[in-house]
């Protein structure tokens, strides 16, 4: 089996288990094992050995076949990452989404950050060290370990575990995240796509492509090139600075008609989320295939 998830996956599934009909019985079950499947993701021993021990077998030798025991996980000591981490969602008054505390770790200048005068703080641009997919790993398994917990907005809150790391008791050892080998096919891939951005943001003009889609999806995928085209007229902006075209194919793919199920969508952050994703969310609505 492959699988691929992120942190966007572990905050929407907290959600839904959070505003689920059961009792509060049933909700704690369901974030148990919840907890469970994303401790699996982040396990850093061999995987069948933590399916075995599951189910009572804890003498099991390493298997030697599965991802982790063909490519050891490597870890590093990020406890001064995880307490800036964790500082910056107690500074921001814990209201706010990964996206904006990324931001505000990289003492970004967005009108956001500004307005709500989060550049005032302590925590402003002291994570400058790091790349933004470093502190999204990093948010992504303080939520894992528990020391993070999503409300149904999508805001992180500090956990009653945080107390220990946030006052240098206690260390803390993260996985480190590889990025896969591109094949030689990938990279073609990704070179058809992104000439035609390359291109527009040289003023070319070539035409978005639909290459790929469903007949009723290349309708739809049109609708959304044409909202974009008018949001970007309107701001005097280039059209790929709202949403790129494979954000826009994705989007026919999955007609999102919610904001929750369009932030699924890749490309689509908090920001670019609270500024265009009404305007697009209307036109999968009133889509008629």
């Amino acid at each position: 089996a492959w699988m691929t998830y992120g942190i966007q996956d572990a905050i929407m599934l907290r959600q839904m288990a959070g505003q689920g009909t059961g009792d509060a019985a049933f909700k704690r079950l369901e974030m148990q094992k919840l907890q469970a499947m994303l401790g699996f993701c982040e396990i850093t021993s061999c995987r069948r050995q933590a399916l075995l021990g599951y189910f009572g077998e804890t003498d099991a030798v390493a298997c030697m076949n599965c991802d982790v025991c063909l490519e050891p996980v490597v870890s590093w000591d990020a406890t001064v990452e995880a307490q800036k981490a964790l500082s910056c969602i107690f500074r921001t008054g814990q209201r706010f989404g990964v996206g904006h505390l990324v931001d505000v770790l990289l003492g970004a200048k967005t009108e956001r950050v500004q307005s709500l005068r989060h550049d005032q703080l302590s925590t402003y641009g002291i994570g400058t060290d790091h790349e933004e997919s470093v502190w999204r790993s990093v948010f992504r398994q303080l939520i894992a370990r528990g020391l993070v917990r999503v409300d149904e907005h999508g805001s992180l809150l500090l956990n009653d575990a945080a107390r220990g790391v946030l006052r240098g008791e206690e260390s803390l050892s993260l996985r480190k995240d590889t990025r896969p080998k591109r094949t030689a096919k990938a990279k073609k891939r990704r070179e058809r796509v992104a000439r035609p951005e390359r291109q527009r943001a040289a003023g070319g003009v070539t035409a978005p492509s639909d290459e790929g889609l469903a007949y009723g999806d290349q309708a739809l995928f049109s609708a959304l090139v044409a909202r974009r085209k008018e949001l970007a007229k309107a701001a005097n902006i280039p059209a790929y600075m709202i949403f790129h075209n494979s954000t826009l194919e994705e989007m026919a793919r999955l007609k999102p008609t919610s904001l929750l199920e369009l932030h699924s969508v890749s490309g689509v952050g908090e920001a670019k989320l609270a500024k265009y994703g009404e305007a697009f969310v209307e036109v999968v609505r009133g889509f008629d295939p």
